[in-house]
Parts: C-alpha cells; structure tokens; sequence
C-alpha cells in the first residue's frame, strides 16, 4: 500500500473515531468505561499480593446468579438486586474463607461455581427471553450495552466510582499494612477484619459495575493484568498501584475505541489490550533487570 493510501487509511479512522464521539452514548461509554478501568486497578495490587486473585472470578460468578434472578423477577433496575447479592456474597467468601474446614480458594470455587450453574438453571427455566442463548453469552463475555447507558446509569457509575476511589485514598495505609503482613497490623492495634471486609466489599463494587464491560468471566483480567504488568517494572507498592491505574485506564480506552473502530467486543478487545499491555511491561522488565 502506498503512503498516501496509509495517509488516507488512518484520516478516515480519525473523521471516524471524531464522527463516533458527536454522539451522547458513545461519550458516556469511554467516561463509564475509563472510571471502571480506574477502579478495577486500585485493589488489584492488594488481590495479587495477597493471594486471594480469584476473588473477582468468584464474584463475578455470584452477580450472574443474582442478575439471572432480577431477570426472571423482570427488575428493570438490575443494580438494586445486583450489589447487594454480590456484597453478601463477598462478606461471605471471606468469612468462609477463614474457616479451618474450607480454606478460601475451595471456598471461591464452591460458591462461585454453584451461583454460575444456579443462575444459569435460571435463566434456563423462567427466562422470557427469546434469545437465552444471546442473553447468557452477552452476561459472561460482556456486550454491547455500555454503549447505550443512559445519563442516570452513568451517574450511578460515576458515583459508585469516586466512592471507591476515595475510601481506597482515605483508608490506604491501613490497606497497605493489612496487604504485607496482617500479623503486625494486628500487633499494632489494626482492625485486620474490618478491612479485609472492606477490601471484599469495595471488590464486589467494582464487580457490579464492571458486569456490563467485559462480562462476568474477564473481569478477574481487569482486575489482574494491569497489576501484574506494573509489578514487572515497578517494586514499590505505591509506584506499581499508580502505574496499575495509569495503565489500565489507557487500555480500556484504547480498547474502546479499537472496539467501536473495528466492530469487535468491547470487553474482550480492551481485555486483549491489558494481554498486549502485559506482554510490552514483561519485555521492559526483562531488558532494565527490574523484573
């Protein structure tokens, strides 16, 4: 191809991706997306660091129980039941998690794969849907309706975002304490419960709202992969936290736009850009000895 068809090649994707951005929905799309993205990253750190990375799969598998619920119950408004359902289910896992008979990664395992298979069973049986199997695959992978959020959805989103932003601001040293030792936090007076279930129930958030970006089973991605990419560069926990965030808000808004550009899933194509992201981060860390 010559250069000035490449010129002519990438103009038209620019008039395209500016045609894109005229529009209301699109807009919202990218601030729900970029906030999602943002909030995902911030506990990610602690969830590696932790051990406890599956967490999010497990959740993600409860709030497609309770969506499947809110669908056969025909709730237009499926938050109302979504959160709360996926923040019990959070306080759940971690208190079960601490149980000497079922250790937490068992305990993940058991809860998340009884609400996929309950709530598929759901679906299954009561659904009025016309198209069961278009609903299921769009609730697991993700689907197009972030792109048709309306103004009042996107404030939720926004709202619940900077929440979550500002009690992992606020409560960030207590955060760091609790993600390296959780034996001396104790020591030094740290109500270690209180904020490992503060921890579990601000991930069922970003859960929540991350359903509608990537669908159920590639959140845990969102969570994980920018974190893994900034330890591959970064030691310090508070430089790999502020370049988790940094990276991951690039890639769900290179993802987006890549999405709307080429017609590909929103979720799996912002999902294949933290992969991308991930793979550049491990060579980088390679090269300068960090890694």
């Amino acid at each position: 191809m010559s250069e000035t068809g490449k010129a002519s090649d990438g103009e038209y994707m620019i008039d395209k991706l500016m045609m894109y951005m005229e529009y209301p929905f699109v807009r919202y799309a990218m601030i729900v997306g970029v906030m999602i993205a943002l909030c995902s990253s911030l506990l990610g750190v602690t969830l590696v660091l932790k051990r406890y990375s599956f967490i999010g799969d497990g959740l993600s598998h409860v709030a497609f129980g309770v969506m499947s619920i809110a669908a056969v119950l025909n709730l237009t408004n499926t938050m109302i039941i979504v959160l709360p359902g996926t923040i019990l289910a959070a306080v759940l896992l971690l208190r079960t998690g601490q149980n000497a008979k079922i250790k937490g990664d068992a305990a993940i395992a058991m809860i998340s794969v009884g609400a996929l298979a309950f709530g598929y069973l759901l679906m299954n049986k009561f659904s009025t849907s016309t198209n069961l199997s278009g609903d299921v695959c769009s609730t697991l992978f993700g689907s197009m309706s972030i792109l048709t959020l309306t103004r009042r959805e996107v404030t939720i989103c926004a709202v619940l975002s900077v929440i979550v932003v500002i009690v992992f601001i606020y409560f960030y040293h207590k955060i760091f304490a609790v993600t390296f030792d959780e034996t001396f936090a104790k020591s030094a007076g740290t109500r270690v419960n209180a904020y490992n279930l503060l921890i579990a129930v601000v991930i069922a958030v970003i859960i929540v709202l991350a359903m509608n970006l990537v669908g159920s089973l590639l959140i845990s991605a969102l969570v994980i992969f920018p974190a893994l990419s900034s330890m591959r560069i970064f030691k310090t926990f508070k430089s790999v936290t502020v370049f988790s965030a940094i990276l991951s808000v690039f890639c769900a808004f290179f993802g987006i736009v890549i999405s709307m550009l080429a017609g590909t899933p929103v979720g799996s194509t912002i999902v294949a850009a933290d992969i991308v992201a991930f793979g550049i981060c491990s060579l980088i860390g390679r090269f300068t000895g960090t890694r």
